[in-house]
């Protein structure tokens, strides 16, 4: 029967260039033959978990999964009942409203700032860098912040909403390089917490709010990496706030990563041990939640710099790992390792994008100018 298994993976490989017990750095070694049947009967999830147990390894997990990706394997595997479970889920339940929308801050931005202060660069990012021009992930992320407030033309005095602050690197960098007043709404305790630190004696303020509760006027409106989390049956209403929030001549500026189709759930290892309840939107989602509501103004895609980014993300928590390993164990090290890399893996195969979106109510007067 494993011959068989064995057999039927081998297949789903072909053409790949990945092979089983191979020597390329991209190929796969199997510690235990479970492995195969794990796989067969749970797709990713079973890849994923069987990796965190140590039953198989490869050197280069970034480089794999860009090759499965490209590929497209997942086209010839049928999903599993639970993963059609999953989706009759996703259809029949509002999966992030009310308390639901804490969910993936307790689950992952609440892990430690230890991790994420080892992980990240020095305004603690954690969204993709802008790398045009950028030489390390400091330059990066710094020049993806400015990039951010010239897009929405901040001025001096402007106040601005953070939907998604996370550790407030955007409201703090607002404030000391552009003299903005920011409000951010994290649904994270932790991230509170140390983004009122960073941004003591700035005018910032930092609150534990879900989006749908703010209802109060701003110049500007910017959203990083957070509307992955807001769910589909959500778009509407995130869009509706955004509306009612942001000045007739405002600018908002939605960062979001995106994908080619559309879709209601979200891969089945990165939904159960990464981000509960999160998806990724789909171009033709996204312009129907705001139809009526806001004026394309640009539509800039920078997906491949994602990768550049996790890659170095990956780099920082393994170099910094024995300053992390007694609070987090082996387990978490082998899953976090997959996470960042299979998703370097999946922006490198540009099976997902990275979208900077520009937004206006009714247009503004004399146009707008796109900036890169």
């Amino acid at each position: 029967m494993t011959n068989k298994l064995k057999s039927r993976i081998e297949n789903l490989l072909e053409g790949t260039g990945i092979t089983i017990n191979g020597k390329n750095p991209w190929d796969i070694t199997v510690h235990d033959e479970r492995f195969y049947a794990r796989v067969i009967a749970e797709g990713s999830l079973g890849l994923g978990e069987s990796y965190m147990d140590g039953w198989w390894d490869c050197p280069a997990l970034d480089q794999m999964f860009a090759r499965l990706l490209r590929d497209d394997i997942r086209a010839n595997i049928k999903p599993s009942l639970s993963a059609i479970a999953d989706a009759i889920k996703a259809h029949t339940v509002n999966l992030q409203k009310g308390a639901r929308a804490y969910k993936i801050g307790q689950a992952h931005y609440d892990l430690g700032n230890d991790l994420y202060t080892a992980m990240l660069d020095k305004r603690l990012v954690y969204t993709c860098g802008y790398w045009k021009d950028a030489k390390n992930l400091d330059d990066a992320q710094e020049a993806k912040l400015d990039l951010v407030c010239k897009k929405i033309g901040l001025k001096q005095g402007q106040k601005v909403l953070d939907i998604g602050c996370g550790w407030g690197s955007f409201a703090k960098f607002a404030a000391e390089k552009y003299g903005a007043t920011v409000v951010g709404v994290t649904v994270s305790k932790e991230q509170v917490d140390l983004a009122r630190e960073m941004c003591k004696g700035l005018p910032v303020e930092i609150r534990l709010q879900d989006y749908r509760d703010v209802n109060e006027p701003f110049d500007h409106i910017i959203s990083l990496g957070m509307f992955e989390h807001v769910g589909y049956k959500n778009y509407r209403t995130y869009f509706e706030v955004a509306n009612r929030c942001l000045k007739n001549d405002g600018v908002f500026l939605l960062h979001t990563i995106g994908g080619s189709v559309p879709t209601i759930t979200v891969d089945r290892w990165i939904s159960k041990y990464i981000f509960p309840n999160s998806m990724i939107p789909s171009a033709s989602q996204i312009t129907k939640a705001y139809e009526g509501l806001f004026v394309l103004e640009d539509w800039h895609n920078f997906g491949p710099y994602y990768d550049n980014t996790l890659m170095a993300w990956q780099h920082n928590f393994e170099h910094n790992w024995n300053s992390l390993k007694d609070t987090y164990g082996e387990r978490f090290h082998r899953m976090w390792n997959y996470y960042l890399l299979c998703c370097a893996g999946s922006f490198r195969a540009r099976d997902n994008q990275l979208w900077q979106i520009a937004l206006t109510k009714k247009g503004l007067i004399g146009g707008y100018a796109s900036i890169r």
